[in-house]
């Protein structure tokens, strides 16, 4: 069986290591990776709240679905329910050309997009590290 708090301290850790990673994407121009990290950001820090709760398995990529889940333990979480929406978006357009009409992904997501994604998902994190004591 898994040890929670080191399981949980273990996403958390990797979801700042790549935020970290996102702040140098955004400040290098790319944007669509930072809007895609920002989403992997989140999930990451939610998964480290649900194995702080103590669950053993947590499934899933929707930041929408993990927050509803995970909302009645953590209900500071209820306040990004549009964020988890907005970058619950990023997680497929941004990796494939095909995913958007015409378009590359590079070409298509902007700086204010970006900057607006590793904000959200530094909140994420920030209540993550809260409710875990990092």
């Amino acid at each position: 069986m898994r040890d929670s708090e080191a399981e949980a301290d273990r996403w958390l850790r990797q979801a700042r290591n790549d935020l970290d990673f996102a702040q140098v994407a955004l400040r290098e121009g790319f944007f669509a990776q930072a809007c895609f990290f920002s989403h992997q950001i989140a999930e990451k820090a939610l998964k480290a709240l649900a194995y702080h709760r103590g669950d053993r398995i947590v499934f899933g990529h929707s930041l929408s679905e993990l927050m509803v889940r995970l909302s009645e333990s953590y209900p500071q979480l209820s306040k990004l329910g549009s964020l988890a929406g907005t970058l619950d978006q990023y997680y497929v357009p941004t990796r494939y050309p095909d995913a958007l009409p015409g378009s590359a992904p590079f070409e298509v997501y902007g700086h204010v997009q970006a900057e607006e994604a590793v904000k959200g998902a530094e909140k994420v994190v920030a209540i993550a590290a809260g409710v875990i004591g990092q």
